[in-house]
């Protein structure tokens, strides 16, 4: 059985001690998905959003949001971020758009937790923007997509 990695011999939370490891290129890709109304998907794809450019804003948001997490999650490391991307997909007969945030690092810990705070920002400020014109949005599906590098090595989501 693994031991969890934010616990001590007694329980306590701790953050993990990495300074004796060695830096590596660190790389993580998290997505995700809101589900919005006819009404809000038109109003995006066709620049009428009172509030301005949702999908730029909301690239904006998602690296600020990654650059962020540590203040946000209470044991993560602080990062020295060197890539941080947003990108959407929109599904205008499915009324959905797909977020994708990719996070790179050298460094001694891995951007797992940055590259899922960036998609679920950019999911937020999506619904923040379009609230008024229908508050009934949903976010869903936001997952750890691939991970590199590290000593637990590459990881590819398989959906069950």
């Amino acid at each position: 059985m693994k031991k969890f990695t934010h616990f001590d011999d007694n329980g306590n939370a701790v953050m993990v001690d990495v300074t004796d490891k060695q830096p590596t290129t660190r790389v993580a890709t998290a997505c995700g998905d809101i589900y919005v109304s006819e009404d809000v998907i038109h109003a995006i794809t066709h620049q009428e959003v009172k509030k301005g450019d949702v999908l730029g804003v909301a690239q904006l948001a998602g690296i600020m949001g990654a650059k962020k997490t540590s203040d946000i999650i209470p044991l993560c490391h602080p990062l020295m971020i060197g890539k941080c991307q947003i990108d959407f997909e929109v599904f205008e007969k499915e009324c959905r758009i797909h977020a994708i945030a990719t996070v790179k690092v050298d460094g001694k810990t891995g951007v797992e937790m940055e590259a899922l705070t960036a998609v679920s920002t950019a999911l937020l400020t999506i619904y923040d923007m379009c609230k008024a014109i229908d508050k009934s949005m949903r976010i869903d599906n936001i997952h750890l997509e691939t991970k590199t590098g590290g000593k637990s090595g590459d990881f590819t989501y398989k959906a069950k």
